[in-house]
């Protein structure tokens, strides 16, 4: 298991409830209310505990705190994604949702205990005020935050704040002899979920969605024009990583690719009837070939949209078996501004497959499996649950799909470890590649920003040698030449390196294109979209087994 797996999995498990919510807000509001005042009279252990400390105890007790501290407790004993909000915490979980928050508009990295700026947001606060892609932010109002190793979430919360409120940054700008201060306005900062959208070659569109908020919907169809406009026949949409979020948002791009009546996914608990979303028939993309990738990092969300086009025959799936996050929360409000998130319903594919991962274990047990997938070797070998005749699903052409959590991939393509070494290893471990990227954008932004496409950053990068830069500047930092490593490795670090130059310079238009070279699942489904391997083709095949590699 790498670092990357380390620290995108918590993201993974706290984003990927947000679509069980929105799910439960939409079934609440076509069904009798369940909650309204149940319960709220009814004496129970607890509260009759509770009263016996406030009015007996020896000492002076604040009950509101060990209620805190207590509800979490209780909601253990059900499933991994019933949860409670605190009041606190309220604000942000509603600005990930919306896909906006009030800030200054810039997007910085902290390298060598510098928060350093890699991009200024056209048109928003910061670009007004002259802030300059980088500038290094030294203070924010009276905190210094240069070289007293500050955290991201540290500066997040100074940057961040109500919306026309005015914050003051000191900034260190290079070729500058002094310090530079801006009193900044703060305003509405899109999240962007579509972080690109580009032609692979003349007729195959790529899209690359990292969450679903309630813009996701919106900016998916402006990509998609503009790929139709080039000419795309075939569009590769990438849901690797991509936690979940909203579900409007999902079930709209579902309904721009399958015909009217068709089922998207419905959903059913034991006091929620069964409730399903039908397409409408807008089917805007009807002649265009859909190929989505996945990973085990894909969840809630991502597996809606995933197994709707797998099971209505309209898509294939290449990469490896999703999350299994298919349960469905509702949120109810409670007076103090915090609010309960109780699960109500899982949610099913059209075939029938429900695809929330097996919680019997408890949740400890639950939040681990992602771990035994790695320990299991599972990412490198199709997994047997394909075989398992219990979780059998046909599709609306009679394709056969499994169940068991997690959506199936109909091709399987496993991690990539033909660059690995452990030169590479020591590399990453200390995040050379990225802060290497950085300085060198920042040094040579002058010439640099002259380029335009990924393919001239390529052109100027190979060059100049840049690999050559990068084995000095590594063995600077500890990292001793390795002819061994490095002939082992030498292009996956080559063209990371291009590819996060370009990014720091010219954003995800550069990035995308470069790294594809090394993205072994998409290089797949490339291979797989020009072999013109169509779903019918699929069909054809007597199981899903035979078509994995």
């Amino acid at each position: 298991m790498n670092k990357k797996t380390i620290i995108i999995l918590p993201t993974l498990i706290a984003i990927s409830v947000a679509i069980g919510i929105l799910i439960g807000n939409m079934l609440n509001r076509n069904t009798q209310p369940v909650f309204s005042g149940f319960g709220m009279n009814k004496s129970n252990k607890i509260t009759t505990i509770l009263g016996l400390i406030d009015n007996g105890y020896v000492d002076s007790v604040n009950t509101g705190s060990i209620i805190e501290k207590m509800i979490p407790e209780i909601l253990k004993n059900l499933d991994p994604h019933t949860s409670y909000i605190p009041a606190t915490d309220m604000k942000e979980v509603q600005e990930e949702m919306r896909g906006n928050f009030s800030g200054i508009g810039v997007q910085f990295s902290i390298q060598e205990d510098t928060v350093r700026i890699i991009e200024v947001i056209p048109g928003g606060p910061s670009s007004k005020i002259g802030l300059l892609a980088g500038d290094c932010i030294v203070s924010v109002n009276d905190s210094v935050i240069a070289g007293v190793d500050v955290k991201n979430n540290t500066i997040l919360s100074l940057l961040k704040g109500e919306k026309n409120s005015k914050v003051r940054v000191g900034i260190v700008r290079k070729d500058y002899g002094g310090e530079l201060e801006f009193e900044i306005t703060r305003g509405d900062i899109p999240i962007y979920s579509v972080d690109v959208s580009y032609m692979i070659d003349d007729e195959t569109g790529f899209v690359k969605i990292s969450r679903f908020a309630n813009t996701t919907y919106d900016e998916f169809m402006e990509g998609m024009h503009k790929l139709e406009g080039l000419g795309a026949e075939k569009v590769i949409v990438d849901l690797r990583g991509n936690p979940g979020g909203s579900l409007v948002g999902v079930l709209r791009m579902v309904d721009e690719f399958i015909e009217k009546g068709d089922p998207i996914l419905y959903t059913e608990g034991i006091n929620q009837p069964r409730k399903t979303y039908n397409a409408s028939g807008k089917t805007s993309f009807t002649d265009i070939e859909v190929y989505i990738m996945i990973d085990e990092f894909s969840a809630s969300a991502s597996e809606i949209f995933a197994g709707a086009m797998q099971d209505n025959d309209r898509g294939i799936v290449i990469g490896r078996r999703s999350f299994g996050k298919g349960l469905v929360q509702e949120q109810i409000p409670m007076m103090d501004g915090s609010a309960l998130r109780l699960t109500v319903a899982r949610f099913y594919t059209p075939s029938g497959r429900c695809i929330q991962s097996s919680y019997e274990g408890g949740n400890e047990e639950y939040y681990e499996n992602i771990y035994e997938r790695f320990h299991n070797m599972e990412q490198l070998v199709a997994d047997s649950i394909h075989f398992v005749d219990s979780l059998r699903y046909e599709t609306k052409g009679g394709r056969v799909v499994y169940g068991g959590g997690g959506i199936m991939p109909d091709f399987f393509v496993p991690v990539d470890t033909t660059g690995n070494s452990d030169y590479f290893t020591s590399i990453y471990r200390k995040g050379l590649v990225y802060s290497f990227a950085y300085a060198y954008a920042d040094s040579h932004r002058d010439d640099l920003s002259k380029l335009v496409t990924a393919a001239e950053f390529e052109t100027y990068l190979d060059k100049h040698k840049v690999i050559n830069e990068f084995v000095a500047y590594a063995e600077e930092k500890g990292i001793k030449r390795d002819r061994e490593g490095l002939k082992t490795s030498k292009q996956i670090i080559s063209t990371q390196l291009k590819a996060y130059i370009a990014r720091n310079i010219i954003g995800e238009e550069g990035f995308y294109p470069i790294i594809k070279q090394v993205d072994k699942t998409l290089l797949r489904a490339i291979e797989i979209s020009q072999q013109n391997l169509l779903v019918e083709n699929v069909i054809a095949t007597d199981s899903i087994a035979s078509v994995i590699q």
